[in-house]
């Protein structure tokens, strides 16, 4: 990806955002339980096996679940209370899979994201189309941004809708499985960006791959709707939870590095006899 244009516009420090006890269920059946989780400035990655609970989490951190008990914050203010246009100014979520239209070309799908500036008939300002454009600059999509999205490969309009939420400017981003359909090269650029991006912004991803994951500043470990730890890539507590949490699949070993660089960790297959 080339480099992105300066930010339009200087930033605020990024918020903290808090779960406090959260507690949730899917058709009455409890799949979180009691999860509380500090959310600092950074990228924060969240991994767990299939049905750890994983996506409901970050779902209810972006508000669009209902709470069977505890509260979820930001800088100290319950996200419920927000209102609804300050809440999409302050926190953008990306799902699994997005259902914007495929007539919409990729310009006026990142367009979308500037919605909570200037509602559906709003003035559209030059800080608007700079938010666009350097949206659409660091996810790679200069390019091809007149294309519609139908005519677009899985990663790509991947990438576009990981555009429109950073067009809204929220310094939360809750981005689940923003890597899917995305080759090796795309995958590492990405890694890039959230590394970026994480002096200016609170990042959550949710990821099934551990070796990306543990490039974050810091792992969240789920099973089973609980969480197990939440500490720095490096730390040698999250490595031994993740090996239980994947038993007996893999180990998580230090990768050879640059001498006088700090260390850095990948998940390395088990062999299989």
């Amino acid at each position: 990806m080339p480099n992105p244009p300066q930010a339009p516009h200087p930033r605020p420090p990024p918020p903290r955002l808090l779960a406090a006890g959260l507690q949730l269920a899917l058709n009455g059946r409890a799949v979180v339980h009691g999860v509380q989780l500090e959310l600092h400035p950074g990228w924060t990655a969240l991994v767990g096996p299939n049905g750890a609970g994983k996506s409901t989490l970050l779902k209810a951190l972006a508000g669009l679940l209902s709470l069977q008990a505890g509260q979820v914050e930001v800088d100290g203010e319950p996200l419920a209370a927000l209102p609804l246009a300050q809440r999409a100014r302050t926190v953008a979520w990306l799902p699994q899979q997005d259902s914007s239209s495929g007539d919409l070309t990729v310009r006026e799908t990142v367009c979308l994201g500037r919605l909570p500036y200037t509602g559906l008939w709003g003035r559209w300002q030059a800080r608007d189309e700079a938010a666009v454009q350097d949206a659409l600059a660091r996810t790679d999509c200069l390019a091809w941004q007149h294309r519609p999205l139908n005519r677009l490969s899985g990663g790509e309009r991947q990438r576009v809708h990981l555009a429109r939420a950073l067009a809204t400017g929220a310094s939360i981003l809750l981005l689940d499985e923003p890597t899917a359909h995305l080759d090796p090269p795309h995958q590492w650029a990405l890694a890039r960006l959230f590394r970026e991006l994480a002096a200016t912004h609170t990042i959550v991803t949710v990821l099934h791959d551990l070796n990306l994951a543990l490039q974050a500043d810091r792992v969240a470990a789920m099973g089973q709707g609980r969480l197990h730890a939440h500490a720095a890539h490096h730390d040698p507590m999250l490595h031994r939870t993740l090996e239980q949490l994947f038993a007996p699949a893999l180990s998580i070993q230090r990768l050879p590095g640059v001498p006088g660089t700090p260390g850095r960790f990948g998940a390395v297959p088990r062999p299989l006899d």
